[in-house]
């Protein structure tokens, strides 16, 4: 080749590399040069000036630098190299000798992290693996190349290279690109993404494995664009790919259910939703940073954030989290919440979450000790804007997973209901319809762990509906196979009322439970004090229905008369069976044959100790009948709710008195599918008429509940009228889930049911203002009838 031809054909070399980058600036419109991943210039010009002019910036930073000097040091021992920094190590290593280099622009800091990378991807293998498994998930046919957490790797050499590239020789950046691109990026994406090599889909391990490996591949290929050809083409397709993730809807062949909830929530638990979106931020992070094109604005990634808040405990000691499926109640979100931070969603709920971990957070105004989290260290404003709670309600249904938070105020050690009904799939255990309880700090009744993966208790075990707080029919509810196969029919979670201190919410767990269910209902009202749990079951063949109970391993519980009290520490709550039947109030068990049993049953803790549940059993063997059981918070100083039976030849129920209130509950008993093409008319002794499933009203103690006018609060399950003596409190076509206050100057409202409702509801007097489901409505006031007309319509 003679020096003109070489010359052309270097020349068309740099045309293409040229006309790359052109292609990528017209779609995607790259913002600079490198660095672009991270240490951008504009981040280094922002940091040093509030190092000049913000104190505990500028003692992070001297903290950091002291890490790299650190760092320095500890590679001249290892000659030359210095210490690798991932996803697991922000804090020191890699992270510090590149901070350092961009902010002080000394080369020594920059030469290990290059000795580093050329040390290391000079040969392809397989990356990743099996948790708990010692990488046996890899030996499969056709073998897997990249496993769990593969990703990290190229996300950490890519931002290394991208932040040392200006120091790099023309060689040197082609070969640290070829590794790279060969031996950190490829394995992953022909694996989990490309169509000519992919043995991966979404359906199959798209859940919390793919982000891991998948995001930070796409940032080592957006690390390499100048010199890989390839590399453009590779960051499109992640690009594109996150959209497919974030929003994948489940299989229905393959009974796997969506990766998110709508609202933000990821159904494999709240470890591994940290685990998951973690790993998708710095994509997310890393590309808005490189092209001026942003990811777009996502309703998931938005309400990340709220989901670990809602799922949060905040006690007086370290936070816990709702621990269901193949979490903890020491799982967090905070590497997920300092991301979405980083990213820009810049709420200041989120510092409020993060400080619940980190209670210094407030005096130093620090994320974290990571060089990289203080690019994006929150403002003195921002740090003098953390609330005290989070400004959210507190009550939570995320619908599209099946689960559902409560709780009785935002402070610390308050009372906290979770409740699962959704999914069974993998981390998803076979507990729909299941439930949790916090109360002043402590865990008291809800899992008692899991083992590891491996052990035959794990899925023998753990995993099935015995090891959680459901009703069992014959000692079976969910088919054993569902936590391998999945739920053909998963539960749900619907109708979610909050009416401050009455709050209501239904759980079908009729589907995942049907080949021991015909009907799985469970309905939670929480009223005053007292939360109840109404089972309405109905089975195949006449045999023994069972509410299960899962006490903390750690607590005490003992039976007193109609009680069972659960006690740890200074916290304690008692649960009371109402219906079919009590326990006996005394005397020997053999005396009440017809009376509730409290049957002890073996189970495990997390490390396979033997530990004791229990469950509450009719005397009567039935294919159908009702429970109604109380969940009692104890309170030092504070007397517990008064609880009293109603029964009625159509009816059963109980009414709650405390604090100067009652509240009769009724559950017709008519409405629950008894009778079809006939309405369930329910006239109750005192009067009152309806077709409600369940109907609540409460007034003052020692009002008359049988006048109308003397209600001030309404609740209505699934009903069309209420009335009494020709004054109609509720008129609709369709059957709705309702409460209201008729009285007063300020008329809320919450209705829910078919997509078009209209609506007559009685007022006492003309309404200052109505809400309904929140917002301001004008209705028009029947002034003689003391009626208004509402009329919701879905969207």
């Amino acid at each position: 080749m003679t020096i003109f031809s070489r010359f052309t054909f270097t020349l068309l070399v740099l045309l293409h590399v040229s006309s790359l980058n052109a292609q990528v600036a017209d779609e995607f419109g790259r913002r600079s040069g490198h660095p672009y991943l991270l240490y951008t210039d504009a981040n280094i010009a922002k940091l040093k000036e509030r190092v000049q002019n913000e104190p505990i910036v500028a003692e992070a930073w001297r903290r950091i630098l002291a890490d790299a000097d650190s760092a320095l040091a500890s590679s001249a021992d290892n000659g030359g190299q210095g210490r690798r920094g991932g996803r697991g190590n922000r804090g020191g290593g890699t992270d510090a000798l590149l901070l350092a280099y961009r902010m002080t622009g000394e080369l020594k800091y920059a030469e290990p992290v290059k000795a580093t990378l050329m040390s290391q991807m000079q040969a392809r293998r397989p990356v990743g693996g099996g948790v708990s498994s010692g990488g046996s998930l890899m030996k499969r046919d056709p073998p897997w190349h990249a496993g769990l957490g593969s990703g990290n790797a190229p996300e950490a050499f890519g931002i290394a290279y991208d932040t040392i590239y200006d120091m790099l020789t023309p060689d040197e950046r082609k070969t640290l690109a070829h590794n790279l691109a060969e031996n950190g990026v490829l394995p992953v994406l022909n694996d989990w993404v490309l169509g000519d090599k992919r043995i991966h889909a979404l359906d199959t391990m798209g859940h919390n494995w793919w982000p891991t490996a998948v995001f930070g591949a796409g940032i080592g290929a957006m690390a390499i664009m100048d010199e890989d050809p390839r590399a453009l083409d590779w960051v499109r397709r992640v690009r594109g790919a996150s959209d497919e993730w974030l929003r994948y809807a489940g299989s229905v062949l393959e009974n796997k259910p969506p990766n998110f909830d709508s609202k933000g929530a990821f159904y494999e638990s709240v470890g591994y939703s940290d685990l998951g979106i973690s790993a998708y931020l710095p994509f997310m992070l890393s590309w808005n940073l490189a092209f001026t094109e942003r990811l777009p604005e996502s309703p998931i990634t938005s309400q990340m954030g709220e989901w670990f808040i809602n799922t949060l405990y905040p006690r007086s000691g370290r936070p816990m989290a709702v621990d269901f499926g193949d979490s903890s109640l020491n799982s967090s979100g905070a590497r997920s919440v300092i991301l979405l931070w980083n990213v820009g969603y810049r709420k200041p709920r989120y510092l409020w979450y993060l400080s619940q971990f980190n209670s210094d957070l407030a005096n130093r105004g620090l994320l974290s000790n990571s060089p990289r989290d203080l690019l994006f260290a929150p403002t003195p404003a921002e740090i003098a804007a953390i609330p005290s709670q989070p400004d959210l309600p507190t009550a939570k249904l995320y619908g599209d997973i099946g689960w559902t938070i409560l709780r009785d105020s935002w402070e610390n050690d308050a009372t906290m209901l979770a409740i699962k009904s959704g999914w069974t799939w993998n981390h998803s255990y076979a507990d729909t319809g299941t439930f949790s309880l916090f109360h002043n700090g402590q865990y008291l009744i809800g899992e008692n762990g899991h083992s590891g993966y491996g052990t035959k208790e794990y899925d023998g075990y753990f995993r099935q509906s015995i090891a959680h707080n459901v009703m069992t029919f014959n000692g079976k509810a969910e088919n054993p196979e569902d936590t391998y196969f999945g739920s053909k029919f998963p539960g749900t979670m619907s109708h979610l009322l909050d009416a401050g201190d009455l709050r209501y919410v239904l759980a079908d767990a009729t589907g995942p439970t049907s080949n021991n269910f015909i009907r799985n209902y469970r309905s939670f009202v929480w009223v005053g004090d007292a939360i109840f749990i109404i089972d309405d079951v109905k089975s195949f063949e006449p045999g023994q229905f069972e509410f299960l109970l899962h006490p903390n391993a750690e607590a005490t519980a003992k039976r007193t008369n109609l009680d069972l009290r659960i006690s740890l520490d200074n916290s304690s709550v008692v649960v009371r069976p109402l219906f079919p039947e009590t326990f006996p109030e005394g005397g020997l068990p053999t005396d009440y044959p017809e009376n509730m049993r409290l049957v002890e049953k073996q189970g495990l803790t997390g490390n396979r100790r033997p530990t004791t549940y229990y469950g509450f059993a009719p005397a009567k063997l039935t294919r159908r009948t009702k429970f109604i059981t109380a969940i009692l918070p104890v309170t030092e100083g504070v007397d517990l709710p008064q609880i009293e039976r109603l029964r009625g030849i159509e009816h059963i129920g109980v009414r709650v008195r405390q604090n100067a209130m009652v509240t009769d509950l009724y559950i017709n008993l008519e409405a629950d599918g008894s009778v079809r093409h006939r309405n369930a008319n329910l006239e109750m002794p005192n009067g009152w008429e309806t077709d409600a499933y369940l109907l609540g009203m409460s007034y003052p103690e020692g009002a008359d509940p049988n006048d109308p006018d003397a209600i001030i609060r309404y609740m209505v399950i699934d009903g069309s009228y209420l009335r009494r003596d020709g004054i109609v409190v509720l008129d609709s076509l369709s059957k709705v889930y309702l409460t209201m206050s008729p009285q007063g100057d300020d008329f809320e409202v919450l209705l829910q049911g078919q997509p078009v409702i209209n609506a007559l509801l009685r007022a006492t007097k003309k309404p200052a203002e109505v809400r309904l489901n929140g917002q301001l409505v004008h209705p028009a006031y029947n002034q003689e009838a003391k009626n208004l007309w509402l009329s919701v319509k879905a969207p």
